[in-house]
């Protein structure tokens, strides 16, 4: 018998492609030195990475470093779409990156590589078949974010944003590590399948509910699910905010793609179950309450974020019944996580591509002050930014945030939760205030001027004392915080493809659903 084992290299392919692009970004900052050329590149093999895994998903499953019946490597369906997300959110950031990288601080090779590595992360985390392979897809995905929060020289809130980031990610990643290896030292296993049937042939050792709840808290980090919430707010509004619009979809998605994995193949589901209900009933609560009282505008789209998260966990919390454990709710339950999952982080990410149109090049995100009245004078970015606000809440005509609430009402209905749907539905309706309420600042009246002006060509103003003191012109009247030139033309193409995006999967949301439920 053979000690080699074969290696299917085609189900590797989508691995490779984001990996690859991650060296090429290299070589072509090194060898060409030219910011375009690096981009480009950049673009290239992170197209190259969707397409190759939408062309090998396709094909049906394919597993590979297997060991009998265990395969630490399982890329199907789901993982395709789970790589070809990723693949889009990282082409979207890097149009959205456009006017950070042109001719500012931001060394434009280690910027690319550092999303191409976090990509690649992703890409492997949505095949993982083994927790081995799970926890380090997780952190190639999460590492790279620590140095982009912190690409802001010169900020104080940048940098404090990205230590607490690395020290809080730290904490988490060594909780869920500790639980890993209290459940391989309790069952002798790794892979995920085979965990699953271990666990339920195991012994009643206390060893194991420990395990399973520093697993599952240790990936609640991640999620950024109450009470592992509270860094995300902070390092959000301080990152870049093309960073931030990264760390809001892509960083979320992969904290969910990482506790579906175990939830549905490895643990319990009568210990999981009622876990994971709490944290969806205090995260959008919470989330959701705090929002309210936000007056800047990326930390309004945090703990908007944060209350999302509530809403991805809700079906889970199904498994907390026995009937919300019955093989067709279960898969239904898993289904919608992944089909809401993929619904919030296109439209979050039309969202921040809509805000970093609306803001001078390498602003943050500023304050909801800032935006008042925006969409009267750029109206394609501002309706764009509605449509995806309203998306958001849920609301027509932003087809894909209705259907994804759907999507989780219908999943906690058919696994008897009425009370969990009640609670999403109440949440649903607390959003509505903040999320509206930002649609119409974009087009109320523009905040007037001081005063108006004395003589032609001047204006007045006063001084400390009270009296009047004029001034010189001093160009166009623009809007405190609104860019007063063109919108860069790759911001432009990135958010005309998101907002796109989100009305051709709210039109067609059942082939996500289908997609999800592979």
């Amino acid at each position: 018998m053979s000690l080699v084992q074969s290696v299917d290299n085609v189900a590797l392919l989508p691995a490779y492609l984001a990996a690859g692009t991650a060296v090429l970004v290299l070589l072509a900052d090194l060898l060409v030195g030219r910011a375009g050329a690096t981009v480009a590149v950049a673009c290239a093999g992170v197209v190259a990475t969707g397409v190759g895994a939408v062309v090998v998903g396709a094909a049906g499953t394919r597993r590979t470093f297997c060991a009998g019946a265990d395969c630490s490597w399982v890329f199907d369906g789901r993982a395709a779409l789970v790589a070809g997300v990723f693949a889009l959110l990282t082409l979207g950031v890097l149009g959205l990156s456009g006017p950070l990288l042109r001719g500012g601080p931001t060394p434009v090779g280690e910027y690319c590589f550092l999303l191409a590595c976090s990509m690649t992360g992703g890409v492997v985390l949505g095949a993982a078949g083994d927790l081995i392979t799970l926890i380090v897809a997780l952190e190639t995905l999460t590492l790279p974010l620590y140095v982009l929060v912190g690409l802001r020289r010169g900020s104080l809130a940048s940098a404090e944003a990205a230590v607490t980031f690395f020290v809080v990610s730290v904490v988490a990643t060594t909780v869920t590590l500790l639980g890993a290896a209290l459940l391989y030292a309790a069952t002798g296993g790794l892979h995920l399948g085979r965990l699953g049937g271990l666990l339920a042939d195991a012994p009643d050792l206390p060893l194991i509910p420990a395990a399973v709840a520093l697993l599952v808290l240790g990936l609640a980090f991640k999620v950024a699910a109450v009470p592992f919430h509270a860094w995300a707010p902070a390092t959000y509004d301080g990152a870049p905010l093309p960073v931030a619009a990264y760390l809001s979809t892509a960083s979320k998605l992969g904290g969910v793609v990482a506790l579906l994995a175990v939830v549905q193949r490895a643990l319990p589901a009568e210990v999981t179950g009622p876990v994971l209900a709490l944290l969806a009933v205090f995260t959008m609560t919470v989330g959701n309450l705090v929002a309210l009282r936000q007056r800047r505008a990326v930390r309004l789209l945090a703990w908007s974020s944060v209350a999302q998260a509530g809403y991805i966990l809700a079906p889970l919390g199904v498994l907390a019944l026995a009937a919300g454990r019955v093989d067709d709710v279960r898969a239904g339950a898993y289904a919608a996580v992944v089909a809401y999952a993929v619904f919030f982080v296109v439209v979050e990410l039309a969202a921040f591509a809509a805000l970093v149109a609306l803001r001078p090049a390498g602003a943050d995100g500023g304050t909801l002050a800032d935006l008042r009245g925006v969409a009267r004078r750029r109206p394609w970015a501002g309706a764009a930014f509605a449509l995806a606000l309203v998306g958001l809440a849920g609301l027509p005509p932003g087809l894909a945030g209705l259907f994804a609430k759907v999507t989780v009402v219908r999943a906690l209905l058919d696994g008897g939760a009425g009370w969990l749907a009640l609670v999403v539905a109440l949440n649903a309706v607390i959003g509505l205030a903040y999320y509206l309420r930002i649609a119409a600042t974009l087009y109320a009246d523009p905040t007037p001027l001081p005063a108006a002006p004395t003589h032609p060509g001047e204006s007045a103003a006063l001084t400390p004392s009270g009296e009047s003191a004029v001034t010189p012109p001093a160009g166009p009247a623009v809007a405190p915080g609104v860019g007063s030139g063109r919108v860069a033309w790759p911001v432009t193409v990135a958010l005309t493809g998101a907002t796109a995006l989100a009305v051709v999967i709210g039109f067609a949301p059942q082939w996500v659903l289908d997609l999800a439920s592979r």
